[in-house]
């Protein structure tokens, strides 16, 4: 299975697992598909107050799945859906109306990251590291997520994350203020705070989460961050990075373009 659901046995916690441990939760296409599937049944579940978004193996996701995308990572072209149906599952997450957790531990990257932003809260243990790495492949970053990791680290530190490309730890997560709380014991965290969530009000939640969201999304990106994805299919640095991805090795860029 790519993705696994549940649902406690009250109906009011629902838990989706990423479970491609093979290739610590690598985001194929399919498994896109059906967190906006997955986002569409929790929406009509009136009994849902909390979502939480794990992954299996002691990763939550080492990103995209590069190896199987290939070139269809960087832009829908040639009759290729990938990232509109990206952009679909990351927007249906980020208006499920309810407070939703990413409960990371190990690899957060890329799209894994995409996915947290997603989320209202992120809690991590002291096992996680993170990094936003289009800068390693030669891609642009999916905009809206963009948008939101400016929204929630702030426009500086976002320059850093997206040019260095690192990798960093959960203390550095949180001092930036990607996560909101780092622990030895994840499980026993998230249990405290479904209980905290669960008994507040579900109405204030929500709306509060429509307003935030607004704010967040003022400015449509989408028609700039599709003109980038096109312009990376004509770039030297897509074809070197999918090689160096491919080789297992460091890439090696040219001039800029």
């Amino acid at each position: 299975m790519s993705i696994t659901s549940e649902l406690s046995a009250d109906g009011r916690v629902a838990t989706w697992w990423l479970d491609r441990v093979e290739s610590r939760n690598a985001i194929s296409l399919d498994m896109w598909k059906k967190l906006n599937e997955l986002s569409e049944v929790a929406r009509a579940n009136g009994e849902i107050r909390v979502l939480v978004i794990r992954g299996r193996g002691g990763h939550f996701s080492s990103g995209a799945d590069i190896a199987n995308l290939g070139r269809t990572l960087a832009a829908d072209h040639d009759g290729s859906n990938y990232r509109a149906v990206n952009a679909a599952a990351e927007h249906a997450i980020a208006s499920l109306p309810f407070p939703t957790i990413a409960a990371i531990e190990g690899f957060c990257v890329g799209g894994g990251v995409q996915i947290a932003l997603a989320c209202d809260l992120r809690v991590a243990s002291t096992t996680a590291q993170f990094g936003v790495t289009p800068a390693r492949l030669g891609i642009a970053y999916p905009a809206a997520a963009l948008q939101r990791l400016v929204a929630t680290v702030g426009t500086a530190t976002s320059r850093e994350i997206l040019f260095l490309a690192d990798i960093f730890d959960a203390s550095t997560a949180l001092n930036w203020g990607l996560i909101n709380s780092v622990h030895e014991d994840l499980d026993l965290a998230i249990d405290q705070l479904l209980t905290t969530l669960i008994s507040r009000s579900a109405f204030s939640q929500s709306a509060a989460k429509a307003v935030l969201n607004h704010l967040v999304e003022a400015r449509d990106v989408s028609e700039l961050g599709a003109a980038l994805e096109l312009a990376s299919l004509d770039s030297a640095d897509l074809t070197e990075g999918l090689a160096a991805f491919s080789a297992k090795r460091s890439p090696n860029f040219g001039a800029r373009s």
